[in-house]
């Protein structure tokens, strides 16, 4: 399968197209264009030319163009749970959880398109004011850079995708290396739900190159980003005047105090919140304090269930761990495993407050 790019309404061929291989088998599942620095030029002036359209669109066709968006995806929804288990190793249960989310965040940027209006400010709070009120208008920004994360390849580029088109705005989305397919599909969706063309633009490639050209172009007057905090601060850094939404990498801990009953609910979402996706996600569960008097009995229950977790093919509706997204990924956590682990008197702090339970301490 070969995808190419996705400018001004229509697939247009790279000069350079890159193998996808699945995280799990290794397969090559696809062949995928790379925008280069004309790619991305391209696809930014084709946003800035439709960006008069959408800026006049009135909100029930932009409400509409999004309810349209979401059935179209309902209508395949096992298709894309399959792309998501192929190219992210995601399995099949998680992805299904995605992909009814994605749905969801369409339908709730289609109920905020309805619903974008300004305010109205009395202004006798100030002598000469009375019987004066000043009002505001909201109007879309332009050309909005959107880079997303391979970690919810459907549901982030939802929430960058789907507000910035219920407020009248125009996109060019550069979607992460590992997981181009689930955005460029909305090439189609969109299409057939009527959004003008240009309106989305869909340009995989290096960060280096395309990510680059959206924070330094005058003409991409905001950016919203989801990735690590490193690359968020340098972005940051090189946009400018540019308006930046950042949503970067948590340090998610969970506290479970002398009160807590270890129920099996309790530690059931303490397994599925540092396993899920294979820690993959953005707020999973990286440390757990655990009061002393609960410690034994916690630490028990927890290895208990996640010695129950499947791990294997994520096309398997069992399977509830698969493979990690890079090989690079893997060396990583090898190394965090295979870390000297701290002496117990540096572990456990004093009498009568917590113990800790850490995810590098094996069990």
């Amino acid at each position: 399968m070969r995808r190419d790019l996705f400018i001004a309404g229509e697939w247009k061929k790279a000069e350079r197209y890159a193998s996808l291989h699945s995280p799990f088998s290794g397969e090559r599942i696809a062949e995928v264009g790379q925008a280069g620095l004309r790619d991305t030029e391209e696809a930014i002036a084709a946003a800035e030319a439709a960006s008069a359209v959408m800026a006049r669109m009135p909100a029930h066709e932009r409400t509409a163009i999004l309810n349209r968006a979401a059935e179209l995806l309902l209508r395949r929804e096992d298709e894309w749970v399959r792309l998501l288990a192929l190219e992210a190793a995601k399995p099949v249960k998680t992805a299904k959880a995605e992909i009814a989310r994605t749905i969801q965040t369409y339908r709730f940027s289609a109920m905020e398109a309805s619903r974008i209006h300004g305010e109205t400010v009395p202004l006798d709070a100030a002598p000469g004011g009375e019987g004066r009120v000043a009002f505001t208008l909201r109007k879309p920004v332009g050309v909005i850079g959107a880079i997303t994360p391979f970690n919810f390849p459907f549901n982030l580029v939802a929430h960058k995708v789907g507000p910035a088109i219920a407020a009248g705005n125009t996109i060019v989305l550069k979607p992460a290396s590992q997981t181009p397919l689930s955005a460029l599909v909305l090439g189609d969706i969109f299409g057939e739900a009527g959004l003008p063309a240009g309106a989305l633009n869909i340009v995989p490639g290096p960060g280096s190159v395309v990510g680059e050209a959206l924070v330094s172009d005058p003409r991409v007057k905001a950016i919203t980003f989801t990735g690590s905090p490193e690359v968020g601060i340098a972005l940051k850094s090189k946009a400018g005047l540019k308006r930046v939404c950042l949503e970067l990498g948590s340090n998610s801990a969970l506290i479970i105090d002398r009160t807590a009953e270890l129920t099996e609910e309790l530690v059931e979402r303490c397994v599925s919140g540092a396993f899920s996706f294979s820690g993959q996600v953005c707020i999973s569960i990286q440390r757990i304090y655990v009061h002393e008097d609960k410690y034994e009995e916690f630490l028990g229950k927890f290895k208990a269930r996640t010695e129950k977790l499947v791990i294997g093919n994520p096309l398997d509706a069992s399977t509830d761990t698969s493979a990690l997204i890079s090989a690079k990924e893997v060396r990583r956590m090898e190394e965090w495993v295979s870390a000297p682990w701290p002496k117990e008197h540096e572990l456990l702090p004093a009498a009568g407050r917590s113990a800790v339970l850490c995810s590098r301490r094996p069990f």
